[in-house]
């Protein structure tokens, strides 16, 4: 019997590597203390990200192979590498605290893209359960990056804010395995923009980025999570909402037929 050899394409995987290679380097940076330069790196990992698949797709040169290489560099470059981040600027005074905090977001990255994997064909397209890795790590990013450009400190030294920044990382960590629920903008149609309002939006967002790139992270980041946050509220509350409707309406129903008027023949 022979066997079909397996087609292992190469521009993606290079690519993929290419975020393999900014993970590793931001480990490396943030075990010396350079925070500001592992943030970065990560960001380029996410650009990395951003292209592989969709080169992928462009040049059709899907693969098993690409889909489970682009998993474990996802965990190198948006589980580890976040999470040594965090660890070295801010969580190592709190000893075990810190770093089972660091040890929980590795973790819940694994497992979220593990579960990404498992359930890719049946989950909605226009949402992700739980924030995306890339996602988490960004706000560990953006987080550093402000406070590195604007308080011009290396170490997170102030005590609420430190304390502030061991409770966000566990609750990244939680949320990515989280049910709530986050716009994957795969689907999102660029058509349905008008051109004018895309114009004003592309403007403002080039002018943010040109005048504070931190900032502009920063903001970006946290609107993310707090659009999560406030469409999973909300689609719970209508939720909540809607059985009451139905009920009211059942009840409604019976009482006509109890008042059911039984004319002579």
């Amino acid at each position: 019997m022979i066997r079909k050899k397996r087609r292992i394409p190469l521009l993606p995987n290079l690519i993929t590597t290419g975020n393999i290679f900014a993970g590793f380097y931001s480990i490396i940076h943030s075990i010396h203390g350079d925070f500001r330069r592992a943030a970065w790196a990560i960001v380029i990992g996410g650009i990395f990200d951003l292209f592989d698949g969709r080169i992928a797709r462009l040049t059709n040169s899907q693969s098993e192979f690409g889909v489970q290489y682009d998993s474990l560099s996802d965990l190198c470059t948006f589980g580890f590498a976040p999470a040594f981040l965090a660890y070295f600027w801010a969580l190592e005074p709190y000893g075990r605290v810190g770093w089972l905090g660091a040890f929980l977001f590795v973790v819940c990255a694994a497992l979220r893209l593990a579960r990404f994997n498992v359930q890719g064909a049946t989950e909605e397209k226009e949402y992700f359960q739980g924030i995306p890795s890339p996602g988490a790590a960004g706000l560990v990013v953006a987080t550093v990056l402000f406070h590195q450009e604007f308080w011009n400190h290396q170490h997170l030294t102030y005590r609420p804010a430190q304390i502030l920044f061991v409770a966000l990382t566990y609750f990244l960590a939680l949320l990515m395995v989280s049910g709530v629920r986050f716009r994957s903008f795969k689907t999102f149609n660029i058509r349905g923009i008008r051109p004018f309002q895309g114009l004003v939006l592309g403007a403002l967002i080039i002018t943010m980025v040109a005048y504070s790139p931190e900032l502009a992270l920063f903001v970006m980041g946290y609107s993310y999570l707090s659009m999560g946050i406030i469409e999973t509220a909300f689609v719970l509350r209508r939720k909540s909402i809607l059985p009451d409707d139905d009920d009211e309406a059942e009840a409604d129903a019976g009482d006509d037929e109890n008042n059911v008027t039984v004319l002579p023949s």
